[in-house]
Order: C-alpha cells, then sequence, then structure tokens
C-alpha cells in the first residue's frame, strides 16, 4: 500500500496567530519500505521568523526570501502526496498548518481520516513513556546523528523508520510470517498455505558438476539416504 510519511517546519506554533509553513517535506513509502520518491520544498512565509523557531530549524527569513510560496508549490505537493494515506507524527499540528495555507488558497481542506498519527501509535504501545521522535529512534536503535537541527524532509526519512518499528518491524512487509504460521502452527480445520513459485528458478550448477556429482552419490551404494531425495532417478542421471 502507498503511503506519505509528511513533516513541516513553521515560524511557530499557532497558523491562526499568523504562523506559516517555511518546509514540506514528504517521503514516499510502499508497504513500509520507502520507494525513493520524495517531495521536498522550502517556502517563502511572507513575514519575519522570531528567534524560538529560528533555534528549533535554522531557516531565516533572508534564507527564505527567494524561495516560492506556498501557491506556487500547491499543485505539486497536492499531486504527489494523491490520496494516499499520510503518516505524521502529532499530525494535528501539521495538518492545522497545511489545511491553513489551503484555506488562504481557497483550497479543501486534508481531511483526518486519511491521517495516521504516530504520535498516537506510540502512546497505545508505550504508554507513560515520553514519545518524541528523538525518544522513539533511540528505542528503536535508529541513528539520528543527522539530525543536529529539525528538518522536514529528514524528519520525514527518520520518521519512515520508526513507522516501521511501530507497525511491527519491516519483516512483517515481507509476507512471511502467514506462511510461517500455517506451516508451523496450523489451525484446526483449515488448509496450510503452500506458496509455488510460478517459475522455476534456473540451475546454477554445471553440467560438470551434476555429473561429479552423481559419481560420488553412485559410489554410497542404493541403500543410502541421499537416494531418497535425489532430485532425478539414476537412470536420468546417468543418461
Amino acid at each position: 500500500m502507498r503511503e506519505i510519511v509528511l513533516d513541516t517546519e513553521t515560524t511557530g506554533l499557532d497558523p491562526l496567530r499568523g504562523d506559516r509553513l517555511v518546509e514540506v517535506g514528504c517521503v514516499e513509502i510502499f508497504n513500509r519500505i520507502p520507494t525513493g520518491q520524495n517531495f521536498h520544498v522550502y517556502i517563502n512565509p511572507e513575514r519575519d521568523m522570531p528567534v524560538e523557531a529560528f533555534n528549533v530549524h535554522g531557516l531565516s527569513a533572508e534564507f527564505l526570501s527567494d524561495k516560492p510560496l506556498f501557491a506556487q508549490v500547491v499543485d505539486d505537493f497536492l499531486a504527489f502526496i494523491g490520496d494516499a494515506p499520510l503518516v505524521i507524527h502529532n499530525a494535528s499540528f501539521d495538518i492545522g498548518f497545511i489545511n491553513a495555507e489551503l484555506s488562504r488558497l481557497g483550497r479543501p481542506p486534508l481531511t483526518f481520516d486519511r491521517v495516521v498519527d504516530t504520535l498516537a501509535m506510540a502512546r497505545r504501545r508505550h504508554p507513560g513513556a515520553s514519545n518524541r521522535l528523538d525518544d522513539l529512534m533511540a528505542r528503536y536503535g535508529i541513528d539520528g546523528s543527522r539530525r543536529t537541527k529539525h528538518g522536514a524532509l529528514l524528519d520525514s526519512e527518520l520518521l519512515a523508520d520508526v513507522y516501521a518499528e511501530l507497525a511491527g518491524g519491516r519483516q512483517t512487509a515481507l509476507g512471511l510470517t502467514v506462511a510461517e504460521a500455517t506451516a508451523e502452527s496450523p489451525v484446526e480445520g483449515l488448509e496450510p498455505i503452500v506458496l509455488v513459485r510460478p517459475a522455476p528458478l534456473a540451475p546454477r550448477l554445471s553440467e560438470a558438476e551434476i555429473t561429479a556429482h552423481a559419481a560420488f552419490v553412485s559410489t554410497l551404494g542404493d541403500a543410502a539416504i541421499w537416494n531418497d531425495y535425489a532430485a532425478t532417478p539414476k537412470a536420468d542421471q546417468a543418461s
């Protein structure tokens, strides 16, 4: 399933008091694995940068002064996220800012029914613990050494790793657990699922290796246990 991990940086904490978006970063994941397709943009907020916000993300008003307005990137942003679920840490903050920008342009808001809030997931999984992104990275052994300041794209990349762990680990996306569970712990009344490769793999042994192996097996006698596992009858091996 396609999902978009999303993060933003802003000039402050409250879009209703004039704070604006300054950065949006998105990472596309498929079955919780990053695809390498990202969306990242800095945005001119058309206002000053409070020192408290600058200390968090390091984006100055001077740096942002020649960056595009949100109105200039909104179509590309909406096209990238499409109708995919949005994976966000503390989603009400980011969605609130994005919807404030969309409202200024007369665009429909993003709805919360498509949002996966990893903060809520973490609170259910680790009740009573601190569940900031830094804490979750430390808990799951995710390298956060690049994160000297907040950044929307970097934080989205790190959150993608955290989300995979919160959802049960990356191995769940490989689809192996169903086959393992049915083979080792069959449920009475249910037939085990046997997965068959559509096309057999090409043999990796050379003809010389196959001939040498067959010659060795022939020296073991008819009672050799290897004969029970031979891929082809002896007559075929000799031919």
